[in-house]
């Protein structure tokens, strides 16, 4: 849910979460999404008309994705269903199908609200694809995941996507202010914050989700023994609970997305923040160390070779030991390759050779090919190679890549931390060679 301006109960509502309590009934207790909602924008165009047309709801927890339905469904005088696609099947989707093609005759819209749609498969999502076409149903889907990666591309030629925005703090303020002043169970204890900080911090850790705030509130004041709910209780109460976090989904790419992006940019802090949040959101400490490995080679590579030997360490640590104390080492890890001095350069060199390997199958110089029988050692094999250590400075000036490409360079050096010796040598070695970026 989004928001509510009034908490509304019948004699059962007692037993129901504050968050269903205080769902919004009409379009002005709503808060929040003004650029679906505004004068002629599109939601409140639906409502205005009481006409409506299927539609993906894409947005976070607690954004208002269920509300919006309810209220475009009651506006436009529609008989609604509501399904998850967590615990319904095409069954039950066929029934409320053959319920629309009924109504329709008799000139009635059917809504089918189907939260977490992207938890359909693609067999499940199909099964409502003629019905939406026809007009028996209006759907209504609703989703975290980016549609363009959760739901088929037939559905969605078939429907219009509303991205839902993230709540403000300052909009829920507004709907915990609501909610103490109008719920008759917080009143009735007299529910009310210490200080206006404790007020202000629920509603900074609810991240946008105006659901996960009023849960946690309503978790807080229980734990209160006169309605006064002090920051004490506001720990205990979000202490067990996890951030939003889909492991198979958006959250999951994004925040690796994000802590790569910061280790790359030498940004200890930010890595340890978006480490933070993977390792309290449960995400498997192995995936994270693994990510390090890669990222330890790819960015920074030779310009400080030690990162993976540490970052290798951290994975076997994090493996072995797991969590919590996995995340000291994975903190340890995350800082040093975020500090190193960084090095794409063996990534590109090995991208630049695939490219050269692709052009052709080249003729590997004879004095490089092993000769272990008289023919080969007759065909030319090995003839005339140097050995290296047989040299000062055990390195002899002799040709390795074949003719066709004896000139090119695919390893380019940085001048970052110890890679800079590494390119001086090679200077010294090949200076024909030219390994500029």
């Amino acid at each position: 849910m989004s928001a509510a301006m009034v908490c509304m109960m019948s004699k059962n509502d007692t037993f129901s979460p504050l968050a269903d309590r205080c769902r919004p009934r009409s379009i002005e207790e709503f808060v929040g999404q003004e650029h679906l909602l505004s004068e002629h924008r599109v939601l409140r165009t639906i409502i205005d008309k009481g006409t409506a047309f299927s539609i993906i709801l894409w947005g976070d927890p607690g954004s208002g994705k269920t509300t919006l339905a309810r209220l475009v469904g009651s506006y436009c005088n529609m008989d609604s269903y509501f399904l998850s696609a967590v615990s319904a099947g095409v069954a039950d989707v066929r029934k409320v199908i053959e319920k629309g093609r009924e109504n329709r005759k008799k000139g009635q819209q059917t809504l089918l609200f189907l939260d977490e749609i992207h938890r359909f498969n693609k067999a499940q999502q199909d099964s409502v694809l003629g019905s939406v076409e026809s007009g028996d149903i209006i759907l209504i889907g609703a989703t975290t995941e980016n549609p363009s990666f959760s739901v088929i591309s037939p559905l969605l030629s078939r429907t219009r996507v509303l991205r839902l925005s993230r709540l403000s703090e300052a909009n829920l303020l507004n709907i915990l202010d609501n909610a103490l002043g109008s719920d008759e169970l917080l009143k009735k204890g007299n529910a009310r914050f210490s200080d206006d900080a404790v007020r202000e911090k629920l509603a900074a850790i609810s991240n946008g989700d105006a659901r996960r705030m009023l849960n946690t509130l309503e978790s807080a004041f229980s734990l209160s023994a006169d309605g006064l709910i002090t920051g004490e209780h506001l720990e205990e109460a979000v202490r067990n609970s996890m951030l939003y976090y889909d492991r198979a989904g958006d959250r999951h790419y994004d925040t690796i997305s994000a802590f790569i992006k910061s280790l790359r940019g030498s940004d200890p802090d930010a890595a340890v923040y978006y480490l933070a949040r993977m390792i309290l959101s449960g995400e498997d400490p192995v995936f994270i160390a693994r990510r390090m490995v890669i990222f330890a080679s790819e960015d920074i590579g030779n310009a400080a070779p030690t990162a993976l030997t540490l970052a290798v360490s951290a994975m076997t640590a994090a493996r072995n030991i797991g969590l919590p104390e996995a995340e000291i080492v994975l903190s340890q890890c995350a800082v040093y390759l975020a500090s190193a001095p960084k090095s794409n350069a063996s990534y590109r060199a090995i991208r630049n050779a695939k490219e050269a390997a692709r052009e052709s199958n080249y003729e590997i110089p004879l004095h490089l090919r092993n000769a272990p029988t008289g023919l080969m050692k007759r065909l030319g094999y090995a003839k005339d190679y140097q050995y290296p250590h047989e040299f000062e400075g055990h390195f002899v000036d002799e040709q390795y890549l074949p003719d066709e490409i004896r000139d090119r360079v695919f390893y380019k050096p940085s001048a970052e931390g110890s890679e800079k010796a590494i390119g001086e040598r090679l200077k010294a070695l090949w200076p024909d060679r030219k390994r500029g970026r």
